[in-house]
């Protein structure tokens, strides 16, 4: 099973999740180490980034929906400037 899960939802699946109520995270065009002690669920609104996994490299853009499973390290480079909405499992 990948430890990334990218999808595009509907505007009607956004609202049925909540996620215009979950918390916005944002970050500057940057590159950082990150573990996943719990899984994430996230709706890209802006930005650009590539996520570097054992598993390969995930490209990731504004209006994507992406999981990132529990126990996942990967590192995060940040291409565009990033916002999202995210919810902790």
């Amino acid at each position: 099973m990948a430890k990334v899960k990218i999808t595009k939802l509907t505007k009607e699946e956004i609202e049925k999740k909540g996620i215009p109520h979950w918390p916005v995270w944002t970050k500057e065009i940057s590159r950082f180490d990150w573990y996943y002690d719990s899984a994430e669920h996230c709706q890209i609104l802006e930005g650009e980034v590539v996520v570097h996994t054992d598993e390969g490299d995930f490209r990731i853009h504004a209006g994507d929906f992406v999981t990132f499973e529990k126990g996942l390290k990967c590192v995060w480079e940040v291409k565009k400037p990033i916002r999202k909405h995210y919810n902790f499992d």
